[in-house]
């Protein structure tokens, strides 16, 4: 199946067309040089959200910062991550995907070194957001730039190497934020520059290894869709992290911010609705897996942000524990997400199923922080593991299954988006779970510590009174034994009930799972997918306004009789429909300038596009082939 151009046009390959030979699929050898770039990006990105997470106690009391600038510093980082996400994704079906990986890596760059000189908290919050941006980049482009090189088949095989990453850049990340933490001659500050180098040979390796073709499209950037779903989620983020800290739930403050943030979301999507590109296409809501997809990663984002977050605060504040061993007590929740990204890809790869995974990791996912909002400040350790390992068998089953069930049922052009889609919708669900679940946590130690103070004697009470005033995080070294277990109790009490409140959102991801209708996966990577289509090509000719277009339809035996031959203009109108002659022959007159696609159904149908403009008359044949050809 081909088609012919006439002599004196210029043709030239869309994104990923051409022969198959020009883009053959990538061997196994490309894919995992170019994969452990991909990688070594991802693992800086994740390293700067984990590395923190053991440290950030101590870096919110060496800045002067209190529980709002300890939420703040997560959060920040997860609003830019996620107001990006969908920008990200949309210009990667635009221009390059390799560039726009390299400039997400040095936007990272740039924010790491800012966050490492930090001085206040103000300045660690606004580098935490350049940060974020660059990790919404690579968040993004990592799965648009595998979904490209892979099938979706082969595809659950590979993920399996992205929960790798992700999991000992989470378990990894905490372990090594502890150990340069508790280094006299380190600090903190070194903990925001470690994944500076991770960073800069993921830069030179990407140089070398990753090669895709660039997309030849106009491009056309919705420049106000970006700004109105970025000013909503920040709104929306602004809002669930200030509540209940500088204003009450109930308040003129939350009427105003929920409010405006519904008006930007109806804008984003007005805008949406008229973009010529728009960054979020509203159309792929109308596929049910994708919108069940987006819907349940959303959830899937309150529990996996909830447990990388809250755990360090539980294992130092509730157990007196070091930030390095607060990493290595976290171990079986990684390994758990080790294990099943490991095992779910291969079996994905083997049987082409997915559902069932999903399902299961639901299943666990809400076992596993029902469990956990069991917990107390002593509750053994051993029981701990069980309920942190079906935290991150959950996790590990969902994260990436649900990019791999949205990237299966799109077209190669709009890869990016549909992945950016399901990221951004995980993004979102995680930085507004944060911000509510860090609310709820500081409210419910306050009112546990309220309750139980009435236990110590009138000089501890003092003491204790003195420990947990002023909004700042408690050294629990410097307070005396019974001061420092009751303080203690309600730390432990007031964080179980962070993973008792993030259960019943696991459970609507498991229950919105059941409705995913299970579709096969292909066994073609998006390249090679474009490379098949060799009839989309576009043709550059020269026709002034009312120029003819005529041509003749082919099948292997000669013109093709009654084969219908459709117009589509720009904006996707049918502008004619005609049936060839006996002789094959086909004409549309009285045309606009423009770009048009010529569609031809005889055997398999044959599509090309044309750009139409100046004088003459453009002859384009078209060439059918006969499916047993």
């Amino acid at each position: 199946m081909a088609t012919t151009t006439p002599a004196g046009v210029r043709a030239h390959a869309k994104h990923g067309g051409g022969s198959s030979a020009g883009h053959a699929p990538m061997t196994h050898r490309q894919i995992m040089e170019a994969l452990s770039g991909l990688l070594l990006g991802l693992f800086a990105a994740i390293l700067s959200s984990t590395i923190v997470t053991n440290a950030l106690p101590t870096i919110i009391k060496d800045l002067g910062g209190g529980q709002s600038a300890y939420t703040w510093v997560v959060t920040a980082a997860l609003l830019s991550m996620t107001a990006s996400v969908p920008l990200w994704g949309k210009l990667a079906d635009l221009v390059s995907k390799k560039a726009l990986v390299q400039i997400s890596l040095v936007i990272y760059i740039i924010g790491s070194v800012i966050a490492g000189l930090a001085q206040n908290p103000a300045m660690l919050i606004s580098a935490r957001v350049v940060q974020g941006l660059g990790a919404g980049g690579l968040s993004a482009l990592v799965q648009v730039v595998m979904a490209a090189m892979i099938s979706p088949r082969e595809r659950g095989r590979y993920s399996g190497y992205t929960g790798a990453t992700f999991a000992v850049a989470t378990v990894g990340g905490p372990l090594l934020g502890g150990v340069i933490t508790d280094t006299d001659w380190l600090g903190w500050r070194y903990c925001l520059f470690v994944g500076i180098p991770f960073a800069l040979i993921a830069l030179i390796v990407l140089q070398k290894t990753l090669h895709l073709p660039v997309a030849r499209r106009k491009v056309k950037v919705d420049w106000t869709g970006a700004f109105f779903i970025t000013a909503a989620a920040s709104l929306l983020l602004i809002w669930v992290t200030f509540a209940d800290d500088k204003y009450d739930w109930l308040s003129w403050q939350t009427y105003t911010m929920v409010g405006g943030t519904i008006v930007l979301a109806l804008l984003f999507v007005f805008t949406e609705t008229r973009a010529a590109e728009p960054i979020i296409p509203l159309r792929l809501f109308r596929n049910r897996t994708i919108s069940l997809a987006s819907l349940a990663s959303m959830f899937v984002g309150v529990g996996m942000y909830s447990g990388t977050v809250f755990f360090s605060q539980y294992f130092q504040l509730a157990r007196d524990k070091s930030p390095t061993m607060s990493g290595v007590m976290t171990i079986p929740m990684i390994g758990g997400l080790f294990v099943a990204s490991m095992v779910s890809g291969r079996f994905i790869t083997s049987t082409g199923r997915w559902k069932g995974w999903l399902v299961a990791g639901g299943v666990s996912l809400t076992a596993g922080l029902s469990l956990l909002g069991l917990m107390r400040y002593d509750t053994p350790y051993w029981q701990l593991s069980l309920y942190m390992a079906l935290l991150g068998i959950g996790v590990g089953m969902m994260m990436q299954n649900l990019v791999l069930s949205t990237q299966n049922q799109v077209a190669p052009k709009e890869l990016g988006a549909a992945s950016s889609v399901v990221s951004f919708f995980r993004s979102l669900g995680g930085a507004v779970g944060v911000g509510v679940l860090g609310s709820v946590m500081a409210t419910r130690i306050s009112h546990y510590a309220k309750d139980t103070i009435t236990s110590l004697d009138p000089k501890a009470q003092a003491v204790a009174a003195r420990s947990v005033g002023g909004g700042q995080l408690p050294d629990m070294d410097l307070l005396p034994a019974p001061v420092r277990n009751w303080l203690e109790g309600a730390y432990g009490h007031g964080i179980a009930d962070v993973f008792l409140y993030a259960a019943p959102f696991a459970l609507i991801a498991l229950v919105v799972c059941l409705f995913i209708k299970e579709v096969p996966l292909k066994t073609s990577g998006a390249l090679a997918q474009a490379a098949q289509e060799k009839t989309d090509t576009l043709v550059e000719a020269d026709l002034d306004t009312g120029a003819r277009l005529q041509g003749v339809v082919r099948a292997p035996h000669g013109p093709l009789a009654d084969a219908r031959v459709t117009l589509v203009d720009q904006e996707g109108k049918v502008a004619g429909t005609t049936t060839t002659g006996p002789d094959g022959a086909y004409a549309f007159a009285d045309l606009d300038s423009g770009d048009y696609t010529v569609i031809a159904t005889g055997y398999p149908p044959v599509a090309a596009t044309l750009a139409v403009s100046g004088p003459g008359i453009d002859a384009h044949d078209i060439e059918l082939a006969h499916p047993g050809v």
